[in-house]
């Protein structure tokens, strides 16, 4: 026979893990410019390896921006309020504006254009500060863009570089460029602008010669409208984003999306776990896309060399 003074006795001393209260979720930022959700699948996949479930012990706070600093600070302010325990920013642009908006928050970098000369961190191995994450690996990509813009109109000796004048890591960007065309025997020409009311006159400047667009949340937001305009002025492009590509663009070559967001996930793993920013090594890509579209090369008359299609990920037929 049970003694009920026993039952009682063991109830009483035992863990009452029912009574004890639910663990907090962790909460995290995300700045992004809207189109740049490619890859955030992978992230909350990586995250949930790591052993964060989105709705369950993290919550994220996904803040959306369409092209303007100023409110990017301001979401990025109002994200350190809630607050947050990171802030996840995508692209040079989302970057400063998480770090002038959120400057006592960690900043995780996803593809930072030019992370040391933007003047994020002091070294990729020891950044210090508030940021760390993934860098664009900028010259080695604008300049195999180059060169691939190159195979794929053989014939020309000049190709334009489009730039937004406002964009901070434009010189940058146009150096890493010139030193490559030198190696090539090209000429560059820049082409910048300040607003996308300029594009048509922009694109018609190339006059048909082939157009390497430097990546920008502007030229991102009016990606179908410069692949457009691309066709009509028979101007081949290359560009930073695979987004491009399927609006109409010629040819994408960028290191990996789902790499820098896989990669961003275990830095936001270890700074929840209490690792520091400014510790944590800043990370260069090790994968890299490249995307053709077959059709667009067909409207412009261009031929495609095999040896090109046969580097490709993928083939837009």
């Amino acid at each position: 026979m049970i003694d009920r003074r026993c039952v009682l006795v063991g109830l009483l001393s035992a863990p009452r893990a029912w009574g004890q209260p639910a663990v907090k979720p962790a909460r995290i930022g995300v700045l992004i410019y809207r189109p740049n959700l490619r890859g955030y699948e992978e992230f909350l996949d990586a995250l949930r390896e790591l052993g964060w479930m989105e709705g369950g012990n993290l919550i994220v706070e996904k803040r959306f921006v369409d092209e303007s600093p100023q409110r990017g600070r301001e979401l990025a302010a109002a994200l350190q309020a809630l607050p947050v325990a990171l802030i996840l920013a995508s692209g040079t642009t989302m970057i400063r504006s998480a770090r002038d908006g959120a400057p006592a928050t960690p900043i995780v970098m996803i593809n930072a254009g030019d992370a040391l000369g933007s003047g994020f961190i002091t070294s990729l191995r020891r950044p210090g500060g508030n940021l760390t994450g993934t860098t664009a690996a900028g010259e080695e990509v604008l300049a195999k863009q180059l060169e691939l813009l190159s195979l794929a109109a053989p014939q020309a000796k000049t190709i334009g570089v489009l730039l937004n004048r406002a964009n901070p890591a434009n010189g940058f960007f146009f150096n890493a460029l010139s030193a490559r065309a030198r190696e090539l025997g090209l000429q560059l020409q820049r082409i910048e602008i300040d607003r996308d009311s300029e594009l048509d006159t922009a694109i018609a400047r190339a006059k048909g010669a082939p157009l390497l667009v430097v990546g920008d949340p502007m030229f991102l937001r009016e990606r179908t409208r410069i692949a457009e305009l691309s066709i009509a002025h028979r101007v081949p492009g290359i560009f930073g984003a695979r987004d491009y590509v399927a609006a109409g663009g010629l040819m994408f070559y960028n290191s990996s999306y789902a790499w820098h967001w896989r990669t961003a996930a275990g830095f936001a793993d270890k700074i929840l776990k209490g690792a520091k920013p400014g510790d944590l090594p800043v990370q260069q890509p090790t994968q890299f896309d490249l995307a053709i579209n077959l059709k667009t090369a067909k409207a412009m008359g261009i031929t495609i060399p095999l040896a090109l299609l046969q580097r490709a990920n993928e083939v837009v037929e």
